[in-house]
């Protein structure tokens, strides 16, 4: 049995403090992206605000799990077919673009861990689809989380959902506990059998994170050794919440002003008596 740590009120506290700054810097970047603007701007843009206004620092930068370069830069900039960890550079946006920011930063030694899709200027009707659905994804994820429940209770209604669409669930990388340290057990699947995997109890914290192609799941890696993208150069998609076990329910940790409310889709099961901190 894998060892799932749970967080003491002071550390839920300190979770939530770097949930709501890493949702902060989401909401601060939103009015720079549109056409014209590179990623590597976009990544200078909240690296500053990190350092000079919120006093925190970006949990990618550096970052060296065992058999990787150290991640160059403050953000992930993963735009149409790249799945995850794209690199900022030089890259400019262009209307119809379809880009996910993906935002770690630690405070206090805490780390607030969260993604949102941006559409740039006139997005693809599949582009806009693709990213609600995903979105719903990430939603009916987060609306099993209950102590009690299971972690193939949250994979399972990711992958129902994606594959009613027509989609489907990218399976080598997943959501994860995270605090103090930036990944931890458990790992969160995107997809599986309810029922299934380890326990939740109150007090665990972990991303749910779903990584959802147009087309096929199969991946491919770049040559920097970083950036992911679909085998079939596919659109994906990718929406990431931080959230804590509740005796009752969840709290979602990465809450800002301008988080984007939840789906219609979700809304009668969070009725149900999932209680949501607002």
């Amino acid at each position: 049995m894998m060892s799932i740590s749970i967080k003491t009120p002071d550390e839920i506290e300190g979770m939530r403090l770097a949930g709501r700054l890493g949702a902060e810097v989401l909401d601060y970047i939103t009015p720079f992206v549109k056409p014209g603007v590179t990623t590597g701007e976009l990544d200078r843009l909240c690296h500053e605000y990190m350092s000079n206004v919120q006093g925190s620092t970006p949990a990618p930068l550096n970052y060296a799990p065992p058999g990787y370069t150290p991640y160059p830069k403050a953000v992930c900039t993963s735009v149409n077919d790249v799945i995850c960890h794209g690199i900022p550079g030089d890259k400019v946006l262009k209307s119809g673009d379809a880009l996910n920011i993906d935002v770690t930063v630690i405070k206090d030694g805490f780390h607030g861990d969260n993604s949102r899709m941006f559409l740039v200027g006139e997005p693809s009707i599949l582009a806009r689809r693709l990213s609600e659905v995903t979105y719903e994804c990430m939603w009916l994820g987060i609306s099993k989380v209950k102590a009690g429940a299971h972690l193939g209770d949250i994979g399972h209604v990711i992958q129902q959902h994606a594959e009613k669409n027509g989609y489907s669930v990218v399976r080598e990388f997943c959501g994860h506990g995270i605090g103090r340290v930036f990944h931890e057990e458990p790992q969160v699947l995107h997809y599986g059998r309810p029922g299934t995997l380890e326990k939740l109890e109150a007090g665990m914290i972990f991303t749910i994170e779903p990584m959802i192609n147009a087309g096929r799941r199969e991946i491919k890696e770049m040559p920097d050794g970083w950036t992911i993208k679909t085998k079939d150069r596919s659109l994906s998609a990718q929406w990431e919440h931080t959230v804590l076990v509740t005796e009752t329910g969840f709290e979602i940790l990465t809450q800002s002003a301008g988080t984007p409310p939840p789906p219609a889709i979700v809304l009668p099961l969070l009725e149900q008596g999932a209680a949501v901190a607002a």
